[in-house]
């Protein structure tokens, strides 16, 4: 229990630092999210087919796990575009928007009664994000692409849970990155004609930036939550990687100083988010306890 704990920690701490990489890569967001995919996808692929693990699907099913990554995709290139337009601090901020965007949007998907609690719990994430937007006006495109980034993670995270009433997650990971790599690649044409580039191959720099995001912070972290999750509630890992914003702040602050660019407003929105996710892990808690009870 004790080693499962420290992987999944371990694991939120190396998800904080996506959006470091994401700063650090000189290439634009499409070009990111692009190369992220298809080298994890790469990746996750040689492990398993070495391994023994890679298990084959019809196609019908490869084209449904492929439009949930075509969704992942998009979620990424807005994630980096909010960076580049902003900075990582806003990026993540905008990022738990995705709680707001889900209670919203899985009630209608799914044909179910909206949750009151989710809702007031994320109003109070919508008014942060409000009193960021509105007192600070220097990245507010960064902001509008972190929003549109968060509405994208929310349809995700509904369709991908559904999968995984199908499918294990070492195939649902492998055929998400491959299948967003697929449907990034079908949009970039479209997203370099109004976001043109001097050229598509990474810098050495740059490429070595994207193998440790591709293999330590996508095909690794995937790994020990796996590992994770032998011992411990998926429960307790949605628990923990509520942290995972609050770890980008600080790398942000530490790797670029982050804490001169950002004003009152940032700080005062950020305390709004950060008590209703306090809130949601307490109410979590109280739910799975009486649940335990019954």
């Amino acid at each position: 229990m004790k080693k499962a704990l420290i992987l999944l920690h371990l694991s939120v701490f190396l998800a904080g630092f996506t959006g470091v990489f994401g700063k650090l890569i000189s290439l634009n967001a499409g070009l990111i999210s692009w190369y992220r995919l298809f080298l994890s996808g790469l990746m996750l692929l040689l492990i398993l087919a070495v391994s023994g693990k890679l298990k084959k699907i019809s196609f019908k099913d490869v084209l449904r796990i492929a439009f949930a990554g075509s969704l992942l995709g998009l979620h990424w290139i807005f994630f980096y575009a909010s960076i580049k337009y902003a900075n990582i601090s806003v990026g993540v901020v905008c990022f738990s928007l995705g709680s707001f965007f889900t209670a919203l949007l899985e009630p209608l998907i799914n044909r179910r009664k909206f949750s009151v609690g989710e809702l007031l719990l994320s109003g109070l994430i919508l008014c942060g994000i409000a009193l960021i937007f509105g007192l600070d006006a220097t990245y507010r495109t960064g902001i509008i692409m972190g929003v549109i980034s968060a509405i994208l993670v929310a349809l995700y995270t509904i369709f991908n849970k559904r999968l995984t009433k199908s499918f294990n997650s070492s195939t649902i990971t492998l055929y998400t990155m491959l299948g967003g790599c697929a449907g990034v690649t079908i949009v970039m044409p479209l997203y370099l004609y109004f976001s043109p580039v001097a050229t598509f191959i990474p810098s050495l720099p740059d490429f070595g930036y994207l193998l440790l995001l591709s293999l330590v912070c996508t095909v690794l972290m995937y790994s020990m939550i796996t590992t994770a999750l032998q011992k411990i509630s998926a429960f307790t890992v949605n628990l923990a990687f509520n942290l995972e914003p609050l770890y980008s702040i600080i790398l942000a602050i530490i790797f670029f100083k982050e804490n001169r660019e950002l004003s009152i407003g940032f700080y005062a929105g950020l305390s709004l988010i950060v008590f209703s996710v306090v809130l949601q892990m307490f109410r979590v808690a109280l739910e799975q306890k009486r649940l335990s009870v019954v």
